[in-house]
């Protein structure tokens, strides 16, 4: 498998895990407020193989106890399990995100075990997810099913949500609580703006306006944290 970017080390990606972070490339979304849409439309050169990443981690074993993998979106790589199995072969924890858009291959990975986190964003409501993604028109139901799989699995897990003025409004989150009530942990993050993001003309929402919804989704969600917001 070819690696599209590599964070050396970051105390952020994975809570609690001083790790790295590798760039997967490909993407079945479009979502206009994307950060990393150099990995979407294949403008990303690969850096290194799987191979030299293994390389690379076992060199750092003094340095780093985890491996977050990221994209783009990784479960559009069927031999990720691989990757993932390569990682913890010498000893990494590892976090896995994903759009939630390939629950199969998410069971595969839960039932396996192989993962010691997996965060998954929840874009929108189910009338503005398709919108929120940049596409005409998607299978909400593969999304249902990877909520479904992560709530009633027993790897440690979170929701999250870039907000933006654009798209999201406090009705939004009302029915995102819906979808995801009574899970572990949800992080609402602050959208930011930068050179990659492909569409110019969003906005952050308020700080007044993120600790609104978060209070709404924590009627869902007790666990509701912030991102991002002071």
């Amino acid at each position: 498998m070819k690696l599209h970017g590599i964070q050396k080390m970051t105390l952020l990606d994975f809570p609690g895990v001083v790790s790295c972070t590798i760039f997967l490339g490909g993407c079945d979304f479009r979502c206009p407020f994307c950060h990393n849409f150099e990995l979407v439309d294949g403008t990303a050169q690969p850096v290194m193989t799987d191979d030299e990443l293994i390389d690379f981690l076992k060199s750092r074993k003094a340095l780093l106890d985890g491996v977050a993998i990221t994209g783009g979106e990784p479960l559009l790589h069927r031999d990720i399990i691989e990757l993932i199995e390569k990682i913890r072969s010498v000893g990494y924890k590892v976090k896995l995100d994903t759009n939630g858009y390939h629950p199969e291959l998410l069971e595969e990975i839960l039932e396996k075990g192989i993962v010691d986190y997996i965060a998954m964003d929840i874009k929108n409501c189910e009338e503005k997810y398709a919108l929120t993604c940049g596409l005409e028109e998607m299978d909400l139901g593969r999304i249902r099913r990877s909520i479904s799989h992560l709530m009633n699995g027993s790897t440690d897990y979170e929701f999250r949500t870039t907000v933006i003025n654009e798209f999201h409004t406090a009705e939004d989150f009302e029915k995102m609580g819906e979808m995801i009530k009574g899970a572990k942990r949800y992080f609402l993050q602050r959208f930011t703006d930068r050179d990659s993001v492909p569409y110019g003309n969003l906005t952050a929402p308020s700080f007044d306006s993120m600790h609104k919804y978060a209070e709404i989704a924590r009627k869902y969600v007790e666990n509701t944290q912030l991102r991002g917001v002071e």
